[in-house]
Parts: C-alpha cells; sequence; structure tokens
C-alpha cells in the first residue's frame, strides 16, 4: 500500500468477469502478550461463523486508515492510536472478489467489545492455524506469524 487513499490499487484487484469488488479493510488488533483480536461472523453473513479480523466495507471516498478508525469504532467501540499497514490480499469467490487491507494496531483507546454482538476472542497467531477463517485471511495469518517479536504486542 502505498497511501491511505484506498485508490492505489487500480484494476489490478477484482477482474474476475461478473464479480463485485469489494474493498475490505481489517484491523489486527495485538496486545502487549503478541495476540490478536479476532470476532466471529454472523451466521447469515457470507463466510458466516468463521472467525474473522474485524473491519468492513470502505465507504466510497474514504481512506484505507479513515476507514479502519471507523470500521473498529462501529464495532469494537476503540479508537485507533497505532496503525500500520500489514499486507493487502485480493480473493476471489464465486459471488465477488474481495480486497482486503489489513493493518496492525498495536495502540488503541478503550476495551474492545462486540458492539454489533459478535463474539471475540483473542489468539495467538499460531493459534490462528486451528481455528476456522475465510480463504482470504490465510496470507493474513501467515504474515502475522512473521512479524517480528518487537512488532508484536510492541505498543
Amino acid at each position: 500500500m502505498s497511501d491511505d487513499s484506498g485508490d492505489d490499487h487500480g484494476d489490478r484487484w477484482g477482474d474476475q468477469p461478473g464479480a463485485a469488488l469489494v474493498h475490505v479493510v481489517a484491523g489486527a488488533l495485538i496486545d502487549p502478550a503478541g495476540r490478536v483480536l479476532v470476532a466471529r461472523r454472523p451466521p447469515a453473513a457470507h463466510q458466516g461463523g468463521l472467525w474473522e479480523f474485524p473491519g468492513g466495507k470502505l465507504e466510497p471516498g474514504e481512506g484505507v486508515r479513515q476507514g479502519l478508525e471507523r470500521e473498529l469504532a462501529e464495532e469494537l467501540g476503540v479508537r485507533v492510536l497505532d496503525a500500520a499497514p500489514l499486507l493487502a490480499v485480493s480473493h476471489d469467490y464465486v459471488e465477488l472478489s474481495v480486497l482486503l487491507d489489513v493493518w496492525t494496531v498495536t495502540r488503541w483507546a478503550g476495551e474492545p467489545r462486540g458492539l454489533e454482538s459478535q463474539p471475540l476472542r483473542w489468539l495467538a497467531p499460531q493459534e490462528m492455524r486451528r481455528e476456522e477463517f475465510p480463504p482470504a485471511d490465510a496470507p493474513v495469518i501467515e504474515a502475522l506469524l512473521g512479524l517480528p517479536e518487537t512488532r508484536v504486542g510492541g505498543g
């Protein structure tokens, strides 16, 4: 990611004919113990019942960092204080294509809680391999496993 505009990916993503492109931003909140906060998707949602990193769709014209801050405030009731881009992942599902911008969040104000009644869990990156996540999250988990010790829980 070159900037926070959310427009730097051009037409490289979502090139599957007929598939809608959904630009999503997600935060990997990392606590001082190196655990990452995950939320369970609602049963009726796309990929329902799976664990995911909190976040959601960007609004038209919204920058990625701005969307991250909005989504984490809406879903978790936290204010982002320190965040950095981790990676951008594209994934084509049958019904849609997803561009997932994932950021590490190492400092925030407030206690994360599921404001949309979603269950939350803190997991070490190694524990994530035993849980069920959407396929688009697999590279995110690998990236979290590869973070240097100082960046994980370095808030």
